[in-house]
């Protein structure tokens, strides 16, 4: 048994038989209060299957206080999925539908789930000896692209050196539902993508999404990490903090995942929270790009402080960074950082765990609460297009939507 299962996982092993020799790709699924899990597991059996074998491990959970309501839903959701499950299993592609409704209220919730899902992958694949083997993360209100699977094991085995990557996704921007939900799921895609290129335009070295339905990571790296923490929101934001610190990290843009659309009071927020949100206000803000252009002014002169003088550096800086700097400690943390690097590349190492995605998402608050105030997510993407030379002008916030899509798909 490997460091990390004996002294980290939430729970003991969950199934008890054993995978086949040749496994290498876990999907994961968290899953509760879902009415059409069934919908999520047939995109899945519809993929064209990869040379490994494959696994979905869904984890319907609840918290021990959840009330009837609740358990009802989550029941009738896990004896469908196990029936199901058993129907469409193969020797290729097999489903394990687990249910945990014994969680303690206080960490149930997605990243809980995700964790036990991830952490029971992680012991398939050390019962064949494969730490290398890839754990997916998928939505139980999410469905793929017919290559999903095949193109995960080609990502993986065509990048050896990539411990996780992100997953190309696109929210459904007609379909059966309301046309409020839709015009909503455009202005916050947009939001989404708008903010990557933001940090992008920023030269920030993490510019990367943070889907917890469209990411995937090895398991030693997993392991090396520490897991999937508990949060019930932003659990994927924190753990691929994590997985960017090991380096090599990548993107897999020839396939794609469809989360869906619908308003949500699952999680605080997310997809589901914001097109509830939009209902309320009818528009959706963002970030003024001035403040990644003061970030970008930031990014440029970081290599220099590892040779200079910090003062004479952060003096020609734009006066949001040198506020934030300083309420930041920064120059504390810089000498720290500059005694433990021998070398300039070192130093970018320690400098980016420093200033890591989520001091930038604090730096980016900071600028927009004392200095740029938000602005339609809309006129926001035009203007930083326009700061990159690349449109000048407005066409819609649907067309700015699919601007951004090849814009994040050619990076």
């Amino acid at each position: 048994m490997s460091l990390y299962l004996e002294r980290y996982p939430f729970k003991p092993r969950l199934i008890n038989n054993n995978p086949n020799e040749n496994l290498g790709l876990v999907v994961t699924i968290p899953a509760f209060k879902e009415t059409d899990l069934i919908s999520s597991l047939e995109s899945l059996n519809h993929c064209d299957l990869p040379e490994t074998s494959v696994e979905v491990i869904v984890v319907i959970n609840q918290s021990k206080s959840a009330g009837p309501e609740i358990t009802a839903i989550n029941q009738h959701c896990y004896e469908q999925a196990k029936k199901w499950s058993e129907y469409n299993s193969i020797d290729q592609l097999k489903y394990y539908i687990l249910f945990c409704g014994d969680l303690p209220a206080k960490h149930s919730g997605v990243g809980l789930a995700r964790k036990i899902a991830m952490d029971e992958a992680v012991r398939r694949f050390e019962l064949i000896n494969n730490p290398r083997g890839v754990i997916a993360c998928f939505d139980g209100d999410s469905t793929c692209d017919a290559n999903y699977l095949q193109e995960l094991h080609t990502h993986f085995q065509s990048n050896p050196k990539t411990p996780a990557c992100s997953i190309d996704f696109e929210h459904p921007l007609k379909g059966v539902l309301n046309a409020d939900i839709y015009a909503a799921v455009i202005e916050y895609e947009l939001f989404l993508r708008y903010y990557v290129q933001g940090l992008h335009y920023a030269d920030f070295p993490w510019a990367f999404h943070t889907i917890g339905s469209s990411m995937a990571v090895r398991s030693d790296a997993y392991q090396k990490q520490g897991g999937m923490n508990r949060r019930k929101a932003g659990e994927d934001f924190y753990f691929l903090q994590r997985m960017f610190r090991l380096g090599g990290f990548t993107e897999l843009n020839s396939t794609k995942i469809t989360p869906s659309p619908r308003i949500s009071d699952r999680v605080p927020f997310g997809t589901g929270k914001a097109v509830a949100d939009w209902q309320l206000k009818r528009s959706m803000t963002t970030y003024d790009p001035k403040v990644f252009a003061d970030m970008k002014l930031f990014m440029e002169r970081v290599p220099e402080f590892f040779s200079s003088r910090a003062n004479s550096t952060i003096s020609i800086l734009p006066e949001s960074i040198r506020l934030f700097l300083s309420e930041n400690n920064f120059e504390h943390e810089l000498e720290r950082i500059k005694r433990s690097s021998k070398s300039k590349e070192m130093f970018l190492k320690s400098f980016f765990n420093w200033f890591d995605g989520f001091r930038a998402l604090k730096y980016v608050h900071f600028a927009r609460d004392r200095f740029y105030p938000n602005l339609p997510v809309e006129k926001a993407a035009v203007l930083l297009l326009k700061m990159r030379g690349l449109k000048d002008k407005a066409e819609g916030t649907k067309q700015l939507l699919t601007y951004y899509r090849e814009l994040d798909r050619s990076r």
